[in-house]
């Protein structure tokens, strides 16, 4: 493939725009990036990488693996995947996964198993004098989330951009927050990006999966539902919403 597709140029092109309105990146950052060894993560990755070869503004970045402790694992395989990339990946064996999906837990075990996984990621940031995580969410990620907290968790909210942790302490950013889905699963069969199997006893038969496929079906019927959708998110009138 070329070097710069017209999928990496769009890509890149809505990263920037997200870093920009966002001011997520700032000269001199020191950012860990969170890898889960999908298309996301890793496309986010590298868009970053490519990135700063390009703009005047430095910052290093820090890729890091949490694994869940499941069997089949594939942090050797990801870790030679950075490698190639030019990065040395930061691997954290855990138990998070066993443990969420044990007889011990009674919370959702996806749950448990993302909020263990997000404390352990701000403290290996931490010990390496790092106070930015970037994490590979994308504007289908975004608009699932909104879908999930308004049925599950009776709120209207969704994950944003930009947002702060521990009184500003820490920053997570989501550059990919602009990107379709469709889009990063392009760019990644593009650059032949391993496919690693999740070796998670839940993965596809989660309630995100569930709002996933409902929103394909309305997606479908109206080829403006996603973007409409999206906008509606900065267009919100309080004034029409219960008190």
């Amino acid at each position: 493939m070329p070097r710069y597709s017209y999928t990496y140029k769009t890509i890149n092109s809505l990263v920037g725009k997200a870093i920009h309105r966002y001011d997520m990146i700032q000269d001199g950052d020191r950012i860990a990036v969170g890898l889960s060894g999908g298309k996301d993560s890793l496309t986010l990755l590298w868009a970053l990488a490519e990135r700063r070869k390009r703009i005047r503004v430095h910052y290093d970045l820090f890729p890091i693996y949490i694994d869940p402790g499941f069997s089949g694992g594939f942090g050797g395989e990801l870790a030679e995947t950075c490698r190639q990339m030019g990065f040395l990946l930061t691997v954290d064996k855990t138990d998070h996964g066993l443990v969420a999906h044990s007889s011990a837990n009674r919370e959702n075990p996806c749950f448990l198993c993302s909020r263990w996984r997000r404390k352990r990621l701000f403290e290996i940031a931490d010990s390496m004098g790092i106070t930015k995580l970037a994490l590979g969410h994308n504007k289908d990620d975004v608009i699932e989330t909104l879908f999930l907290n308004i049925c599950y968790a009776g709120e209207i909210s969704t994950m944003v951009p930009r947002q702060a942790f521990f009184r500003g302490r820490f920053t997570v950013i989501r550059p990919l927050a602009m990107v379709d889905e469709q889009r990063i699963r392009r760019f990644a069969s593009e650059r032949q990006f391993p496919r690693f199997d999740n070796p998670c006893p839940s993965a596809g038969v989660t309630k995100r999966s569930e709002i996933k496929d409902m929103l394909e079906r309305l997606y479908r019927t109206n080829r403006k539902i996603k973007g409409n959708i999206y906008r509606s998110m900065s267009h919100v009138k309080l004034e029409y919403l219960l008190k």
